[in-house]
């Protein structure tokens, strides 16, 4: 980690930050594990020498991951956007993070096996949403909504229906 942030995104695991970090390492690209550091002393989820903290880079963002226990499960209140641009991008991080443990959700979203959500998001979706016609716009978001991981060709197609 460059230390060169101010601010990093903390969050919080139940002992296993070491495993999704190497996860997420293992999927997206400019994602590293970069540090790990050990508990000096006991604490209340774990024992000196435990792994505490691991730092890591998703996609450029920087993470700690936090080993602090099961009293703060993740939620959707935290979730990545992962702008994709094929489908095939689409694919591979969705049935990568589902495959893994994960759990499908609506709308783009999924979990991973650690309880964080994901929003594996093409860029033909927000550009038909953020695009100048409106009717288009609304057309996509309705088939959006009808959608688990984001079909490209559905979101095309509803876009160029008239």
């Amino acid at each position: 980690m460059s230390g060169e942030a101010k601010a990093r995104v903390c969050l919080w695991y139940n002992g296993d930050a070491e495993d999704a970090a190497n996860f997420y390492a293992s999927v997206f690209p400019e994602t590293t594990v970069d540090s790990l550091q050990r508990a000096p002393a006991d604490y209340p989820d774990g024992s000196e020498g435990n792994v505490l903290v691991v730092e890591f880079t998703v996609l450029g963002i920087e993470c700690i991951g936090l080993n602090g226990g099961d009293q703060f499960p993740q939620s959707e209140a935290f979730s990545f956007q992962i702008a994709t641009d094929t489908q095939e991008e689409t694919d591979r991080y969705w049935n990568a993070i589902v495959g893994n443990g994960g759990a499908e959700s609506q709308c783009g979203w999924c979990k991973d096996k650690w309880g964080l959500n994901w929003q594996i998001t093409p860029r033909a979706l927000t550009d038909a949403m953020s695009g100048p016609d409106r009717a288009a716009a609304k057309r996509a978001m309705e088939a959006m909504m009808t959608m688990r991981k984001i079909d490209i060709a559905g979101i095309e197609a509803a876009v160029a229906a008239a």
